[in-house]
Formats: structure tokens, C-alpha cells, sequence
């Protein structure tokens, strides 16, 4: 596989090899890093960041990444304050932008995004989020996190929780998982359900079960995967309302756990997890939230074609 100058845009896009791959590279660099606190693979070349929707940890990890690789990050985190707000198209800001950088992160609210600016620009670009669709940064550190827990993927059963009809975070999740030998729990109102194409999708792969009934999930698990209801997602308030506040991971709830469950979160959190399960060993999304610089540290080497 040839990853300089390949593009990041779904974990469709991706082998269970390629994923594999990409794991062991972050594994190395996360050595690398904790033993000589810098490194300099990408001196010299420049990471442009282009966020027309808000993040925390997706935009400061990735240019925590790109600053321990030794490059350098340009970018914004609000398309208010770029020539978009004057009419210009999405296909002229990513070609500027390709005239100022070696690649380009993008987060964007429309579905697709990410795809037509990898067809309008040479340099690489990965997606840090395209409306509803693929979120397949968040799915690598998701995955690197599980197997850095666990020593494995493969023989997990893992719970998928709450809005699994909106939440980019979790469709990548399920498609990628579906490469290994797990069992799928999607645990969510009926409102969210997983889309049925997605759960067709795994069903031909994995044992699939889906569920309303979060106590009743619990005590299968190993990995409990839970997401925050995305009220910007919706197209009509009064939906959200009938959802708003369906589940809670809390200690009572734990008790009917595995010992060794672990809890992760893309974050942010709304209220679907008391602050209370914060200080458990079931406890593993800022962890989770850790992995995110030597995963995207691998991908912007390999891309980059500097490690």
C-alpha cells in the first residue's frame, strides 16, 4: 500500500490490514515520543486545518500531532472569519489553501465534503468529520484505544450507545469493527436507530443485536461505546425533546457490569454519563481522548511520506 499522498476519508476506504498498519505505526510513535519528548519527522512541512464546525479535541490533537512530528499548523477553527462568508465555494478555499500547506484536515457539515475537497487539491486530505456521515480519525483512536486495553479486538462484545442515527462517530466505528471477530450491541431509541443500510451492512459480517433495553445489554459487554444525542443534527426540536436524556451510564447501572467493562466517549459529554463513573477503572474515554495525537501523528507521517 502506497500511503504518501493518499487521502483519509472513510474507514471504507481502509482494509483491516490497512488499519492494522496505521495501529502499529501510532504504537511506535507513541514510544518514540514518551522517550524523547520531540520528534522531527515532518520539519519543515505544514499542516492546514480547516474547521467550518466546532471541535476541541479532533482540531488540538491533531495540531498537538503535527507539532510533535516538528511541522507546522496553519488554519481556522470558524469559516465566519474566512472568504466564505463572502461567497466563496468550498472548491476555491481547499484550492488556496493546497498553495500553503503539504496537507489539509477538514471538518465540515456537509456530508461529502471531504470527498470533493480530495478531488479538487493534490496534497492529501483527511477528514475530520463530514455532517452525520464518517468520522474515521475518531474510529482509529477508537480502535487503538480497545487494542492498547485489551490486547486485542477480536472476541470483544461491543455496545454501541444512544444517537446511533446521527452520531459520524459510531457509523465508522460499526463498519470498521465489522472487519473483526466481534459482537455488535446498538443500544438506542427508536428514533436513533443505526441506519438500516449500515445495520445490513454489518449483519452480513457480525452478530448483530439491536436493543432499546441498556440494562438489559450491560452484563454482555466488554466495551460500552457511548454517544451524546446530537441536537444539532436534528431537523425538528420536538424530536430531540422526545429523546433528550434517554440513557445514563452511572454506577447503579455499572453494578450489572463486567469487572473489566470499559466506558468510551468520543466526548463532548452531555449528561449521558455521571461525573461520578469519572474516578472507576471502567472509566477509559480521556484515555480514549490520549490516543487521538499518536494515531493522527501516523497518519499525517504516512501521508505526508516522512515516516
Amino acid at each position: 500500500m502506497e500511503w504518501k499522498g493518499r487521502d483519509v476519508i472513510s474507514v471504507r476506504d481502509f482494509s483491516k490490514g490497512d488499519i492494522e498498519f496505521v495501529l502499529k505505526v501510532a504504537e511506535r510513535l507513541e514510544g518514540e515520543l514518551k522517550e524523547k519528548g520531540s520528534l522531527n519527522y515532518a520539519a519543515g512541512k505544514i499542516l492546514a486545518t480547516l474547521f467550518f464546525e466546532p471541535s476541541t479535541r479532533t482540531r488540538l490533537s491533531f495540531e498537538s500531532a503535527m507539532h510533535c512530528l516538528g511541522g507546522s499548523v496553519i488554519g481556522f477553527s470558524s469559516a465566519a472569519s474566512t472568504s466564505v462568508r463572502k461567497g466563496e465555494s468550498l472548491a476555491d478555499t481547499v484550492r488556496t489553501v493546497e498553495q500553503y500547506s503539504d496537507v489539509i484536515v477538514i471538518r465540515h457539515p456537509m456530508e461529502g465534503a471531504a470527498r470533493l475537497a480530495a478531488e479538487v487539491t493534490e496534497i492529501p486530505v483527511i477528514n475530520a468529520g463530514d455532517g452525520s456521515n464518517q468520522h474515521p480519525t475518531q474510529t482509529l483512536l477508537d480502535l487503538y484505544t480497545i487494542k492498547r486495553t485489551f490486547g486485542r479486538i477480536d472476541g470483544l462484545s461491543i455496545g454501541l450507545l444512544g444517537d446511533l442515527k446521527y452520531g459520524r462517530t459510531v457509523h465508522s466505528l460499526a463498519q470498521a469493527l465489522a472487519l473483526y471477530d466481534v459482537e455488535l450491541h446498538l443500544i438506542s431509541p427508536e428514533l436513533l436507530r443505526m441506519p438500516g443500510h449500515i445495520v445490513e451492512e454489518l449483519r452480513d459480517r457480525v452478530p448483530v443485536h439491536e436493543t432499546t433495553d441498556l440494562e438489559g445489554a450491560v452484563p454482555e459487554l466488554d466495551v460500552l461505546y457511548v454517544t451524546r444525542i446530537q441536537r444539532e443534527r436534528f431537523p425538528d426540536e420536538q424530536e430531540y425533546l422526545k429523546v433528550k436524556g434517554s440513557y445514563q451510564v452511572n454506577l447503579r447501572l455499572l453494578r450489572k457490569a463486567k469487572e473489566n467493562l470499559k466506558v468510551m466517549h468520543p466526548l463532548p459529554r452531555v449528561d449521558e454519563i455521571h461525573p461520578e463513573v469519572d474516578g472507576t477503572e471502567h472509566a477509559l474515554y480521556f484515555r480514549q481522548v490520549f490516543s487521538g495525537v499518536p494515531v493522527r501523528m501516523a497518519l499525517l507521517g504516512l501521508t505526508l511520506g516522512v515516516i
